[in-house]
C-alpha cells in the first residue's frame, strides 16, 4: 500500500487578508503569559467566521502589570479587557478577578485592521462588540 503524497494546495499561495472591518467569532482560549520583556498579560485567541483559513485564528494581547511598561498604556489595556468583557455579555465589577476561564467560548463581532509588523501585513484586533444587540429591557450596566 503506497502512502499518498502531500502537495502543494491553491490556497497555499494565497495572501489576501479579509478587508478591515467586523467579523463575528469566538474566544478560543484565554491566558495568562509573560511577554518578551518579562510583562505580565492576558493572550485571546479568537476564531472568526467567514474569513480564509489562514487568518481564521487572531491574537490579542492586554499587558496587565509590569516593569517596562508605561502606567498609560496597562491603563489602556485593562480598558480594552474591560470593552471584550462587556462584548461577551460578561460584566465584572471592582474587585473581581480577571479569569481567563470566563471568556472561552464565548461568542462576539471583532474588529480587525491591517498592519505592517517586520515587513508583513497582518491583522490586528482592534475592537470589539456583541454578537448580537443588546436588547431594549436588557439592563447594561452603567458604564464610568
Amino acid at each position: 500500500m503506497s502512502t499518498p503524497k502531500t502537495c502543494f494546495l491553491f490556497e497555499d499561495f494565497l495572501d489576501e487578508l479579509p478587508d478591515p472591518g467586523f467579523y463575528p467569532g469566538s474566544i478560543k482560549t484565554a491566558r495568562f503569559r509573560r511577554s518578551a520583556n518579562g510583562n505580565r498579560m492576558l493572550q485571546v485567541l479568537y476564531a472568526l467566521d467567514d474569513v480564509e483559513s489562514a487568518y481564521k485564528l487572531v491574537t490579542d494581547y492586554f499587558v496587565l502589570e509590569g516593569e517596562r511598561v508605561s502606567p498609560s498604556g496597562i491603563f489602556l489595556a485593562r480598558r480594552r479587557l474591560v470593552e471584550l468583557y462587556q462584548a461577551c455579555r460578561i460584566f465584572p465589577k471592582e474587585g473581581d478577578q480577571i479569569a481567563p476561564s470566563q471568556l472561552t467560548g464565548a461568542r462576539l463581532q471583532v474588529q480587525v485592521e491591517h498592519e505592517e509588523w517586520q515587513g508583513r501585513t497582518q491583522l490586528r484586533v482592534v475592537a470589539y462588540r456583541p454578537l448580537e444587540p443588546f436588547l431594549s429591557n436588557e439592563q447594561i450596566p452603567f458604564r464610568v
